[in-house]
């Protein structure tokens, strides 16, 4: 697929800066169950570039766009994706306290065409609190490829209500879609579709509608009646402090309530209500689709293979090593030709300042300090980063993440989580700071708790360029030299062998964590897995490049630039005969040597906590202290530096320990104080990965010495 204006998201500029806070005459919800697309019809109609992939839990947070039709500004906010109105988990709930307590004109819910029966359970439940409801029957290309036909004449009458086909990824059917939501909006109060309860849970609904004195619309006083009498505590306890319900009126329908469980008998009232409209989903299904009853048998074919107790697991750690082999043996090129270039650059940039007659001292801080460093850091991380995370978001779009989830379920489950930790930890390859957020799609606040804290042991793309680095020049070195076939397998399985070793520390963590400080049972897990999509390349291209990418590589530099400067000035400040740098490597010395590191390696692990990206570029320039990086164009040149430096095969492998299990970095801590609103956690999720690494690399030293 080639690359369009509409895949690139360039039209953003255009859609959004005709339209201000100003004009925005009304508010749109998209709704939908997980991975049906709404993020996908979200960017089709706000132009932004909210992240899309083929796996649940994509979208933790509200995500607000604009789009202008008609002379009309449209705000449009993306909800998580939910499966019901009764919340399990934090994201699922952000989506029902919008669609149930805020102010919008109309509510969108985007329903998968090939799995629809599923998807009017919450449609129907939106109908009983909506007016404004329009359904939006999203990926109709992949259900006509599967045989399935949808009468959609007959589906607008059984739910009285407008109903738009859509296939987003290809802009099928946004226009339309624009059109009927302008419709809706300006004709308010439609009557839609209204699910009819038994005779006792109807007359309990009467009841409980009269006794509510609440200025809203009968829909909604019958929505709040319905869930007052299903009596779920947490919820009855929000509603009644919500609505100001006094305890007089809270005393009746307690009354109300346990009538009704006696007249219903056996089954309770929650089941009863949800059996109803799974039922009536099911006969809508059945007048208005017809699909053949094998038209999942090419994923099941697939999934018995990557989803086998036998091949599962193996072929996932084949996929990662290969992604890595592929990524490393394609980055060496590249990344000498950007060093080569930038020490060309030097030279013209160092002629410049003697031109200008400037300071040596200034010459030092912005070339020597800054400029280097991200010379640096753009030459080694650029590369890998172009080519890894590309072939990462073509999984997510492919729809294989869910299976990795499901891969290692059997595994979380023995330490007492659950297998959605293993999507948070997929989202933690990215960033870590997202992986955290990410966790609000567990339901279990115990185990939500537990991927917060162990998320940190997924290397994020700020460790990966050290990590690919140092497996490059020392450990793949070793075989077959640098850049050789074998090398880079050999690379390429280290680094493998290291993210295993992080899936490892994150069950053995998660186990110990379950048996102190977060003791419990592990919840029942229930995992959509989505169908095999054929990933649009040109999206995937710019989107991994451009919101992946590059959004890295600015981070890294910001940080890194200002961290070259502090470098430089700590190498060339004077402490009795040492400078300030060598100062306080050799204070960090003792303790560096008995996990097989040194001083240097220490303080860059320190300096790097505002980003794990720039530690390399702290150790190199801590090594060259006051020299340049010129001729630093080759990893030959780095590993001689290194081993310069009293660099061994011991040395790089603790290195790489080190940056898999250390505390996390600034922002992700940041995060996880929002997250878990408490220092105590934090904090834990501080020292916990930092104990891990000192104590492994201790063990792997005094062992290796040993022998």
């Amino acid at each position: 697929m080639g690359l369009t204006k509409s895949s690139t998201g360039l039209n953003v500029i255009s859609k959004v800066k005709k339209i201000s806070i100003k004009d925005i005459s009304y508010t749109i919800g998209l709704a939908g169950n997980p991975n049906v697309g709404k993020s996908t019809v979200f960017n089709e109609l706000t132009g932004l570039n909210q992240h899309t992939g083929n796996w649940p839990g994509k979208t933790v947070a509200n995500a607000e766009g604009v789009y202008g039709y008609r002379e009309c500004g449209y705000k449009v906010v993306d909800l998580p994706g939910t499966y019901s109105l009764l919340s399990n988990s934090e994201e699922e709930e952000i989506a029902r306290d919008y669609i149930c307590f805020s102010q919008y004109d109309a509510i969108a819910v985007i329903a998968d065409a090939t799995s629809l029966e599923r998807n009017l359970n919450l449609f129907l439940q939106v109908l009983e609190i909506s007016d404004n409801a329009m359904l939006c029957v999203n990926l109709i290309d992949e259900s006509e490829k599967k045989g399935i036909e949808i009468n959609f004449e007959e589906l607008e009458k059984e739910l009285k209500c407008k109903v738009v086909k859509a296939a987003a990824r290809q802009g099928v059917g946004i226009e339309e879609f624009k059109e009927e939501i302008s419709k809706i909006v300006k004709e308010k109060n439609q009557q839609g579709f209204k699910v009819q309860y038994n005779e006792e849970i109807e007359d309990a609904i009467t009841k409980i509608s009269n006794l509510l004195t609440l200025e809203i619309s009968d829909k909604k006083k019958r929505w709040l009646a319905l869930r007052l009498i299903e009596g779920d505590r947490v919820l009855c306890e929000s509603l009644i402090k919500r609505f100001k319900i006094t305890e007089d009126i809270v005393f009746e329908i307690h009354n109300i309530r346990e009538k009704v469980k006696e007249e219903l008998g056996e089954g309770s009232i929650s089941d009863i209500i949800v059996g109803t409209i799974i039922k009536k989903s099911e006969e809508i299904c059945k007048k208005v689709v017809c699909a053949p009853e094998q038209y999942t048998l090419r994923d099941q074919r697939i999934d018995k293979i990557l989803t086998s107790k036998l091949t599962g697991i193996p072929i996932m750690i084949l996929l990662l090593g290969v992604i890595l082999w592929i990524t490393i043996t394609l980055a060496n090129i590249p990344s000498e030709i950007l060093s080569r270039m930038f020490a060309a650059i030097e030279i013209k940039l160092r002629e410049f300042f003697i031109y200008i007659a400037a300071p040596s001292w200034l010459t030092g801080v912005l070339i020597d300090g800054m400029y280097t460093t991200i010379a640096w850091v753009t030459s080694v991380m650029l590369p890998p980063m172009a080519i890894f995370f590309p072939m990462f978001t073509l999984l997510e779009d492919l729809g294989y993440l869910p299976r990795i989830a499901f891969n290692l379920d059997k595994c979380f489950k023995r330490c007492c989580s659950c297998g959605k930790q293993a999507l948070t930890m997929c989202m933690g390859l990215g960033c870590n700071a997202v992986g955290v957020i990410g966790c609000r799609i567990i339901n279990s606040p115990r185990e939500r708790l537990m991927a917060i804290i162990t998320n940190n042991f997924m290397p994020c793309n700020g460790r990966f360029p050290t990590l690919i680095t140092i497996a490059t020049i020392f450990i793949g070195a070793t075989v077959g030299g640098i850049g050789s076939v074998s090398g880079n397998i050999i690379a390429a399985a280290s680094v493998t062998a290291i993210i295993v070793l992080g899936v490892f520390m994150t069950l053995l963590v998660s186990k110990i964590l379950s048996k102190t400080f977060l003791k419990g049972i592990p919840s029942n897990f229930v995992l959509e897995l989505p169908p095999y999509r054929r990933p649009q390349i040109g999206k995937v291209l710019v989107r991994s490049i451009l919101d992946r990418t590059l959004y890295v590589l600015g981070r890294a530099i910001v940080v890194a630039a200002p961290a070259g400067i502090v470098i430089w000035i700590f190498a060339n400040i004077s402490v009795g005969n040492n400078s300030l740098l060598c100062t306080c490597a050799e204070f960090l010395n003792p303790f560096a040597n008995l996990i097989g590191v040194d001083g240097y390696i220490l303080m860059a692990f320190i300096l790097g906590l505002p980003a794990n990206e720039i530690v390399l570029p702290i150790i190199i320039m801590s090594y060259l202290r006051s020299s340049t990086m010129l001729e630093l164009d080759s990893g030959i040149q780095l590993r001689e530096l290194l081993i310069a430096n009293g660099w061994t095969l011991l040395t790089a492998i603790n290195v790489m320990l080190l940056s898999l299990m250390h505390y996390p970095c600034a922002t992700t801590l940041i995060t996880i104080k929002k997250e878990t609103k408490s220092f105590k956690w934090t904090f834990l999720a501080f020292i916990i990965p930092t104990i891990c690494g000192v104590v492994t690399c201790f063990v792997v030293t005094q062992v290796w010495r040993f022998i």
